[in-house]
């Protein structure tokens, strides 16, 4: 198989999106900011890391939030965030559709899906 790990993703914000982008990401979820590469900074948006990977938000001209694709975030302690999130007015929304995981869904700042999830035993 050609295709042996995800390197990055990247979700797509409106123009002017860098300091909510580090509200949300950078102070409310604790990612850390790292430095785009000099030819790419003129694009807009910014990057964190995550792990051994990396969360691009990336500016798109004409935004249109991603209501059904989404990035899924690994958790140590759903339900601390779960209420974190809560308090901060995000909206947070549990799904138990899948037997064995906890997880639930709650929107970027721009309307983009994220999925919050902790493995746990079956």
């Amino acid at each position: 198989m050609l295709v042996t790990d995800i390197d990055h993703l990247q979700i797509a914000a409106p123009k002017g999106c860098e300091a909510e982008a580090r509200r949300f990401f950078g102070d409310l979820l604790g990612l850390q900011e790292i430095e785009k590469p000099a030819p790419l900074r003129l694009r807009g948006g910014c990057w964190f890391r995550i792990g051994s990977r990396q969360l691009h938000i990336g500016v798109e001209e004409r935004f249109r939030p991603a209501t059904k694709a989404h990035p899924a975030f690994s958790v140590r302690d759903i339900d601390s965030a779960f209420e974190l999130l809560g308090q901060q007015g995000v909206r947070c929304i549990w799904d138990e559709a899948l037997v064995g995981v906890r997880r639930f869904y709650a929107n970027d700042p721009w309307g983009n899906r994220l999925e919050f999830t902790q493995p746990t035993s079956a």
